[in-house]
């Protein structure tokens, strides 16, 4: 598979016109320069076009992306954006469906193919992509008199969590006052209120045909499946008790601190932080959840693009091509991200990357798919999804009432 993906490619490039420009210029946030800069380095040896590399913030990237679309003009042949942008700039650049050839579109997982497509045309090539799995602490589950009174208190052994059941008695397991004091003081795992994309992961588990919105744009968030997530979704905090209660201040930042500084037991998170983790910490790694649906999670990808206002549509492309092509060059970057298949299944035996494995399953798991492909999407998760997610954390609210008000708040912002 990595010999066709990387002849096809390559075929790709050379079949190109020959290039005008000795220069393109890349818009990038900070980590995603990194995760690229090797592919640069190795595409100007072998091409001799060099690759000059823009950074910002985050928000920059939109920002400047979109004040360049604004002008009419643009200093950018590529812009590496967030799939939360797909929809909102699928009009403002080129359509790359001749660089998915067959072999780069079995080597990609359907969720990140079926991102790249908006309005009929295959606006970005992923570049590097990211998902929630489950992290836990490997010292206290391998720990005999652990695995013992698990047993004796739940009927089935200590184990990694596969399923949401699981989730919840291994977190009320392991949720205790440590020091004795009458306060808990340790948790079993910890609920993010900050953020929706980790609820809309449990929604797709629980076999929903999309969250928020179906493929025909028709809204869908109080759909059964919708409900089941939700309830399951604060059930550790309203129920169990088994997380932290200042659900509404944690976000992901939050989340990661509180499992590394010894806090929680386990935490639903994006796999790139495994290859952060302190080398004295004992941290394991699995897919993430299971609900009906099997395996699924809201993947993180970002897309290269080429503004149609480029002044070097030829060279970004062949660029871009090139990137796919040696795409396992940027799992070595701090991050450790790639996009294809065969890049972290290279990978997945090496020390150091055992989060891959989970990963790569996750992200190629048949209810793995993204977010919906609109334009008013943030401004639907600000206004409706969010403060959905969070009235349901109060624990006084009906779910389904709150999810019937969601759903008449966003139909007014599509309408």
């Amino acid at each position: 598979m990595k010999y066709l993906l990387s002849a096809s490619a390559l075929a790709l490039i050379f079949m190109a016109a020959p290039m005008q420009a000795e220069t393109i210029n890349v818009l990038v946030e900070g980590g995603g320069e990194m995760l690229q800069k090797a592919v640069a380095e190795k595409f100007t040896a072998e091409t001799g076009i060099e690759v000059k590399f823009s950074v910002v913030p985050y928000q920059g990237v939109f920002d400047k992306f979109s004040a360049e679309i604004a002008s009419g003009s643009s200093a950018f042949d590529v812009v590496a954006i967030d799939v939360v942008w797909n929809a909102k700039f699928a009009g403002h650049v080129e359509d790359l469906s001749p660089l998915f050839t067959e072999a780069v579109r079995k080597d990609l997982p359907p969720a990140l193919l079926a991102d790249a497509k908006v309005g009929g045309k295959m606006i970005g090539m992923p570049a590097w992509a990211n998902a929630e799995i489950v992290f836990y602490r490997k010292d206290l589950f391998d720990k005999p008199e652990e695995q013992k009174a698990f047993q004796a208190k739940y009927g089935y052994p200590l184990a990694p969590p596969k399923s949401w059941q699981q989730w919840r008695d291994i977190a009320k397991f392991f949720t205790r006052d440590t020091d004795g004091d009458g306060k808990t003081d340790f948790w079993g795992t910890d609920t993010i209120g900050t953020f929706s994309e980790e609820w809309m992961a449990h929604v797709l588990q629980a076999g929903s045909p999309g969250v928020i919105l179906d493929k025909d744009g028709k809204v869908i968030i109080d759909n059964e499946a919708h409900k089941k997530a939700l309830e399951f979704y604060i059930a550790p905090h309203c129920t169990d008790h088994s997380v932290p209660e200042n659900v509404n201040e944690i976000g992901w930042g939050e989340a990661q601190n509180l499992f590394y500084q010894g806090k929680t037991a386990m935490m639903k998170f994006w796999a790139h932080a495994y290859k952060m983790t302190p080398e004295d910490s004992k941290v394991g790694v699995a897919p993430m959840l299971a609900g009906e649906a099997g395996i699924a999670a809201i993947p993180g990808p970002w897309y290269n693009v080429v503004p149609s206002t480029s002044q070097h549509k030829d060279a970004a492309k062949k660029f871009i091509a090139f990137a796919i092509a040696n795409n396992a060059l940027g799992i070595e970057a701090p991050l450790g991200l790639a996009a294809t298949n065969s890049a972290y299944r290279s990978y997945v035996d090496k020390p150091g990357y055992e989060h891959f494995t989970p990963l790569l399953e996750t992200l190629g798991a048949p209810a793995t798919q993204g977010r919906p492909m609109n334009e008013k999407y943030q401004e639907i998760v600000d206004e409706a999804v969010l403060p959905a997610v969070q009235q349901a954390l109060t624990c006084k609210a009906d779910v389904g009432k709150v999810l019937t008000d969601a759903k008449e708040t966003i139909e007014d912002i599509l309408h």
